[in-house]
């Protein structure tokens, strides 16, 4: 070979080499930095690790910032934590698009459709040790989560902190109620995320076994707008074996970061190979409406096992129980002892005269059920222990079984078949869940042996076990083994007090709605701001449905001569309004059944509004000023319209071109009086009917406090005959 010969052979095998390099550089690029777009490619997620092995993740929308470069990583207890030190061993990416039809719900048809990244990443330090964490790209927003695969060197853990970083690209405006591991039952606050620090003690009213976080920290979820018109909701989904979810607040620097709820020994969460975290939930758009309109919760939840879900129906309610807060004359409680054990005898105590569950009482709500069409009562009070059940942190205060003198459960179960009505059950715990585990299914063969299919359980109060909190990982579970128990049983759940829903509706379809939230009988305890129900939906109801409990009339509570002052801050329509606007299967006419009977033209649209729907339409929303939705009735050519705002009036623009084209429709319109306001004539509103087709506009004049129902029906000849066209 001649020198030339050789020189070539020289470059050619340099050249193979040095492209070898480049090819095994770019390759661990590539595995290091990886990039995936929403389908609708508006939203852009890049994952890829910061010196040192730091998994960061960072997100954006329509080119704008959403989530700054923010890491991921777990603290552990006793082990090296899953923070740094990391390499990426693999990436898979996917794609699924695909339609699913939930038991009940705001759609009959919901998309699952999105974008996914699977980054493997081990730990040479830690003898490989590897996790995954898991991305999924939705047009609406992102989830992401942490997955532990079953290995050798990874079976047993404790976490010590879940260290999820939200950076965010800006001084946002928040909706916001402080971190507290055991309620969510604060009024919201509405502000800049830079001025949280000054706000955090005012927002901390004092509320019933509340446990504020020591650290600067908001609950989820949590709902953002920032300067440049982005709509931003943090949360999570599928929350299963593992605590709740917080958010510490770095205000000077527009940074959060995840924050578990611990037990009593401080730890966060107690892990096993194969297991996963819950999916961490950023909602993202430039319009609210979107926000309003997300399935992403429910699509990161897991569809359900059950078989059978033929017996989970939606549920339109009245009760024995605005009553206990207004009017004066009811109790809980039977006797006017405060000391009483469950082998007691009831008979022997002294009758307070006000025990409000009895069961003459018990037959005229379930006449008046029977009568205007509802599905079922509620009955509150009815068994044995309320005399001294909260504030004792007791732990054997109701066995669920036995009813007070006054209260025949045979009698009532017979009158209400009679009628057609179903009684819906009530468990109150006294936050004493080893009690309520231990007599569940005595108490759920109860309900089955007296004709109940449906059950309010309430966690009111310090937790049992002693140094859980309602929103940890024991408790957590506890509220999931009810849903599983009482499906076995085929018994509806809607629990209170219980820690804020991820989406877990989908999965255990019976758990069929919660409070978990400041509700309406908050109005009666110092009064929610006009506002209040314009943030809601935003927050709480982005995890699932709430039995917010409206229908209120008699909203000046000085009526019934008690010496209250106490007013419920909206008008008579905007309680209308809440069965649309307020998302819910199980619903409840919650006011006094005497005060239904004074408006009965209002009380038409209650009787008449639909709980389940075949399709929802976000009209126009701002949050903490103004939301209008319709819907469509489940089965039926019916929809129904709510509009509600904040304390400012407004005109609410409404149009109609979701009815289909070329009929002709009656609506009926429940509007604020022009004279209206919530705090004076808060019962002055009209009902007029007119017609209305898929051309129809209307603008709407609601009042401070106040707002719109309209109910849409399709009418024969003679029923058009005399209405006018909008």
């Amino acid at each position: 070979m001649n020198f030339q010969s050789h020189k070539m052979s020289l470059q050619v095998r340099l050249s193979k080499k040095t492209a070898l390099l480049f090819f095994a550089f770019a390759t661990s690029l590539w595995l290091q930095a990886q990039e995936i777009t929403s389908p609708d490619k508006n939203l852009s997620l890049k994952f890829e690790l910061k010196e040192g092995g730091i998994p960061s993740y960072q997100l954006s929308y329509k080119q704008k910032a959403v989530i700054k470069p923010s890491s991921l990583g777990l603290e552990l207890q006793n082990n090296a934590s899953f923070m740094d030190g990391f390499t990426v061993t693999n990436t898979a990416q996917s794609s699924v698009d695909e339609n699913w039809n939930p038991v009940l719900g705001e759609e009959k048809t919901i998309r699952n459709h999105y974008n996914e990244l699977v980054v493997t990443l081990a730990q040479p330090k830690n003898n490989n040790r590897f996790i995954k964490i898991r991305f999924r790209l939705f047009n609406d927003g992102l989830g992401f989560r942490y997955e532990f695969p079953k290995q050798n060197t990874l079976s047993y853990f404790v976490i010590k902190e879940e260290r999820s970083e939200f950076n965010l690209a800006g001084n946002h405006k928040i909706f916001w109620i402080p971190g507290d591991y055991d309620t969510n039952e604060y009024a919201y606050t509405t502000s800049k995320i830079s001025e949280i620090p000054s706000l955090m003690k005012k927002a901390t009213i004092e509320i019933n076994a509340q446990c504020p976080i020591k650290e600067l920290s908001v609950q989820t979820p949590s709902m953002m707008k920032s300067d440049d018109g982005l709509y931003i909701n943090i949360h999570e989904a599928g929350l299963i074996n593992y605590p709740a979810m917080y958010l510490e607040v770095d205000a000077q620097n527009n940074k959060m970061k995840s924050h578990l709820a611990p037990d009593v020994l401080g730890a966060k969460g107690y892990m096993q190979t194969d297991t996963q975290t819950p999916w961490r939930t950023i909602v993202v758009s430039d319009k609210a409406t979107d926000i309003l309109a997300s399935k992403l919760i429910l699509n990161l939840n897991e569809p359900t096992s059950y078989k059978d879900v033929s017996w989970i129906k939606p549920v339109k309610y009245i009760g024995i129980w605005w009553e206990y807060f207004v009017a004066g004359r009811s109790t809980w409680a039977f006797g006017k002892e405060n000391n009483v054990k469950m082998t007691d005898d009831f008979t022997k105590l002294t009758p307070n005269g006000k025990h409000g569950a009895t069961t003459e009482r018990a037959k005229e709500y379930i006449d008046f059920a029977s009568k205007n069409g509802f599905d079922a009562i509620l009955i509150e009070g009815w068994n044995i222990g309320w005399e001294d059940w909260i504030g004792n942190w007791k732990e054997d205060v109701f066995d669920f079984v036995t009813a007070y003198p006054d209260f025949d459960v045979k009698a009532v179960h017979a009158y209400a078949a009679s009628k057609g009505v179903k009684i819906i059950m009530h468990h109150e715990t006294s936050g004493s869940a080893t009690n309520y585990e231990r007599r569940l299914d005595r108490a759920f063969q109860f309900m089955n042996d007296n004709g109940y299919d449906a059950v309010k359980t309430g966690y009111v109060g310090q937790i049992i076990p002693r140094g859980e909190h309602h929103d940890g990982q024991w408790m957590v579970n506890h509220y999931i083994n009810v849903a599983k128990r009482a499906a076995d049983y085929k018994i509806m759940i809607n629990s209170h007090e219980a820690v804020r829903p991820t989406g877990l509706n989908r999965t255990f379809p019976n758990w069929i709605a919660q409070e978990s939230a400041r509700g309406t009988e908050f109005e009666s305890m110092g009064g929610l701001a006009p506002d209040h129900t314009t943030i809601l939906p935003f927050t709480r109801l982005m995890g699932g449905p709430m039995d917010y409990t409206p229908g209120i009339f008699q909203t000046d509570l000085s009526y019934y001569g008690t010496g209250s002052t106490q007013r419920v801050n909206t008008t008579l329509v905007k309680q209308l309004a809440y069965y649309v606007t307020m998302y819910s299967p199980l619903q409840m006419a919650a006011d006094i059944p005497g005060n239904y009977e004074r408006f009965p033209d209002a009380f038409q649209f209650i009787k008449d509004v639909a709980v389940d729907w075949d399709n929802s339409y976000i009209l126009e929303a701002e949050p903490g000023d103004y939301i209008t939705i319709a819907r469509k009735a489940k089965g039926k050519d019916e929809w129904f319209l709510g509009g509600i705002t904040d304390e400012n009036a407004r005109t609410a623009n409404i149009s109609f071109d979701y009815l289909p084209a070329g009929k002709s429709f009656i609506a009926t319109i429940y509007a604020d009086a022009k004279e209206a306001n919530w705090k004076e004539n808060p019962q002055k509103y009209t009902v007029t009917k007119v017609i209305v087709n898929s051309k129809t506009k209307l603008k709407q004049y609601l009042a401070p406090g106040g707002g719109v129902a309209i109910s849409i029906k399709e009418g024969n000849a003679s029923e058009l005959k005399g209405l006018k066209k909008l």
